[in-house]
């Protein structure tokens, strides 16, 4: 039985096999563009994948990416001693008591749009802005979890400054990044002066592992854009996932490094061991890796394989928007309980350099926060905010305290808010809540039974609320719960060493069902009436769901699933094919309940060689063979032009659906 993709019917290739007569749709079923109409070569049962070693461009140095949600930094190895990672400068500017090993996730642009700074430098400048002068610059903070909750997510998504005004998402995102390469690149040339400038530098930027295909699409996109490297040379950057990076850099250390929150007792035993984890493993065991940061948590499980240390994943990546910016929501929302929704939203509008000031004090009291802490906290009010409610309201910020429903925080005398402990903890309860349950919903699985240990990574884990948590909820199934040293660096080292070594995740989880729509011969009694169609004399059923690859089917790195297809005109220049995806395993038809259009699959074709046909003569099948790859961090496609042997270019496009 062969499968016809679904097309229009102008411009068809007319094959000589009735088997492989492309058959157009009835009026309104989904199809592909009618300018690229294409015809089959192969069946719709897909061959035996083929495992192909995936090839690796030339690079002297690993410059990795952790572009987090509240913070982000860089670091990097050279190939000529991977394992010793360099971290980036000391940052400037900072919080008190708080690690500047990273920057704040803040860009500020000037108002006409162009760059200015970012991290403190971004945060401290604005600051200090008159609040009038401040309400024209663009203020950007946390906008990287708008990609991860825009549903219909392109090139053109808008993001919104912290007063209001918009820009393009892909700019801001490559100011970012650029900003990061002019930083890791002057850095390089001071270390290593002699270091040649091109093909020098292998770029990883580091994603969550629940991102869909169209957001790491997004990454990439702004990657270009800042300059990172070029469309040619597209292989010089790796998209690494966040989970799978920790778990890369957590399998290397060492006893001491980490901290066990089932023993901390004296006498453990854990100082003084000098084995690393993966050699306390036997082959086939199994761990967790959650990685908690500031706008999801993102859950992978891995196995370890011997005797090369290779990481087999057994579930597809999970997790959901329970990061740290969930505790900072939840004391917005007591704000308003206490001051009235309609006046912090008012403030935020009005004076929003104060407003970023409110949360910066907010943060840093935030991580003082401890399950066995015993006294009240307290969090400076900015003066504008005291002004501000006063002005607005008539009366002063105490008055509104006194006659808010809200018992547990008041005005102290030092004028700040005055915060029980058990109120900081409460703000917290929802997210470190959610955490536990994506964790439990993942160790219910059975394909996860066997979990020995669990490490707990990302910024928020450095949390004493959290980890406290994670223990109670989880330590009585006799799981191991460890947090590394540098909890908060676990990410980025982590993905320093995948981009040196990145064949180390052997085995990954396709995260949903690919395919395409084709047309099969229709055979009675199986399909549902109204999906057949009859040209000809023969019938078809129409609208098939082609599968390439399952959800949560295995998939090995550099395995590929092989296609041919035949343009449809002599001379045609571009074949688009739609691509659907869905949750299900077993869809039938592309018109089944949860299967949507996702993408494009485009094959730009040069002109045919051996010029026109004689008169009267059918022209040649032309067969471009496709392979794509479902076992990496992003879906890939390569093509060969069959006749030639020559390089087709193809893509997959996720952002113009």
């Amino acid at each position: 039985m062969l499968g016809v993709p679904e097309m229009g019917l102008q411009g068809l290739y007319s094959g000589s096999s009735p088997e492989q007569s492309p058959v157009p749709s009835p009026p309104g079923s989904p199809r592909t563009q009618e300018s690229c109409g294409i015809a089959p070569l192969t069946p719709s049962q897909s061959p035996k994948p083929e495992a192909r070693a995936p090839q690796q461009a030339p690079f002297s140095v690993v410059v990795a990416i952790d572009f987090g949600t509240t913070s982000s930094g860089y670091a990097f190895s050279f190939a000529s001693d991977p394992e010793a990672i360099h971290m980036m400068r000391k940052w400037e500017g900072g919080d008190p008591g708080v690690a500047h090993q990273k920057t704040p996730t803040c860009l500020l642009l000037t108002p006409e749009g162009a760059f200015h700074s970012f991290g403190y430098t971004a945060r401290d400048y604005y600051h200090d802005l008159d609040p009038e002068e401040a309400r024209d610059w663009l203020y950007f903070e946390k906008f990287k979890m708008k990609i991860h909750s825009a549903t219909d997510l392109t090139l053109k998504t808008q993001l919104e400054a912290v007063n209001g005004k918009k820009m393009p998402a892909l700019e801001v995102f490559a100011h970012a990044l650029r900003f990061f390469k002019e930083h890791a690149l002057q850095e390089l040339r001071d270390q290593c002066p002699s270091l040649p400038e091109k093909d020098t530098v292998r770029w990883v930027l580091t994603v969550p592992a629940i991102w869909k295909q169209p957001a790491k699409q997004f990454m990439r996109e702004a990657a270009y854009l800042a300059g990172l490297v070029s469309r040619e040379d597209a292989e010089q950057l790796l998209i690494a996932l966040e989970p799978e990076a920790a778990s890369v850099y957590c399998r290397k250390l060492r006893l001491h490094q980490l901290v066990d929150l089932s023993s901390r007792a004296p006498g453990s035993g854990r100082l003084g061991e000098r084995r690393s984890i993966d050699s306390s493993f036997r082959q086939g065991d199994r761990y967790v890796v959650a990685d908690c940061g500031g706008g999801t948590v993102d859950l992978t499980v891995h196995q370890l394989e011997q005797p090369h240390g290779t990481l087999k994943e057994l579930y597809k990546a999970s997790g959901g928007p329970c990061g740290a910016v969930g505790v900072d929501l939840a004391f917005e929302q007591l704000l308003g309980r206490i001051f009235g929704e309609d006046f912090i939203a008012t403030f935020k509008r009005q004076r929003p350099a104060a407003w970023v000031d409110l949360t910066i004090a907010f943060e840093a009291r935030k991580r003082t926060a401890g399950p066995h802490r015993s006294g009240a906290l307290n969090i400076s009010l900015p003066f504008s905010f005291i002004d501000f409610y006063r002005k607005q309201r008539g009366h002063n910020v105490e008055t509104a305290l006194r006659r808010s429903s809200v018992n547990f925080v008041k005005w102290s005398s030092q004028g700040m808010l005055r915060m029980s402990c058990e109120a900081m903890n409460d703000l917290f309860q929802p997210t470190v809540s959610g955490i536990i349950q994506h964790i439990e919903a993942l160790l219910a699985r059975p394909e996860v039974q066997g979990v020995k240990l669990l490490f707990l990574v990302g910024g928020f884990a450095e949390s004493a609320v959290l980890q406290h948590a994670v223990q109670g909820a989880l330590g009585a199934r006799g799981l191991r719960v460890v947090v590394p040293h540098d909890v908060g660096l676990t990410i980025l080292k982590g993905a320093v060493l995948f981009g040196q070594a990145p064949g180390v995740v052997r085995v990954r989880r396709s995260p949903l069902t690919y395919g395409v729509g084709v047309l099969n011969r229709f055979v009675a009694g199986r399909p549902p009436p109204d999906k057949l169609l009859v040209r000809d004399g023969r019938r078809w059923c129409t609208d098939v769901f082609e599968r390439f690859v399952a959800a949560e089917q295995s998939v090995a790195l550099g395995e590929e699933v092989l296609r041919s297809y035949c343009p449809a005109r002599p001379g045609q220049r571009r074949v688009l094919i739609n691509l659907y995806c869905c949750a299900a395993e077993d869809a039938r038809f592309i018109t089944d309940p949860g299967v949507r259009k996702c993408g494009a699959l485009s094959l730009e074709l040069e002109p045919a060689e051996g010029g026109p046909h004689a008169a009267g003569a059918p022209p040649s099948r032309r067969e471009i063979r496709t392979a794509m790859q479902f076992g990496d961090t992003e879906i890939k496609v390569t093509a060969v032009d069959v006749s030639t042997n020559r390089s087709v270019r193809a893509a997959i496009d996720f952002l113009s659906n």
